[in-house]
């Protein structure tokens, strides 16, 4: 197993105001994935806003062709692909903050 330096341990506990170090690392990633659902919950509310629909009924207009917009164009297709990029991740960090807590 890896150790830490001290001086990284002390540094944590200090800035996340912890009584040890297991405590500061348990605030440092309950955070950060906290900070990355939000992130990516912000990126997918943009594109429900931008498109007027959530993610699955875009993926199924898509699909069947009936978006207002080219299908393929470069535009949408980068859409598509940054939203279902943006609610696949905020599922797999949303599991993880499951397990984690």
């Amino acid at each position: 197993m890896q150790a830490i330096s001290p001086k990284l341990g002390e540094f944590l506990v200090k800035v996340t105001r912890s009584k040890d170090i297991e405590d500061a690392f348990y605030r440092v990633f309950s955070d950060y994935l906290a900070l990355k659902i939000a992130s990516l919950a912000k990126t997918s509310e943009g594109f429900k806003k931008k498109w007027g629909m959530d993610f699955d009924e875009f993926q199924r207009d898509l699909k069947d062709g009936a978006l207002k917009k080219d299908t393929y164009a470069f535009d949408t297709e980068r859409d598509f692909w940054e939203w279902e990029e943006a609610e696949t991740l905020k599922g797999h960090y949303e599991t993880l903050a499951k397990q984690w807590t």
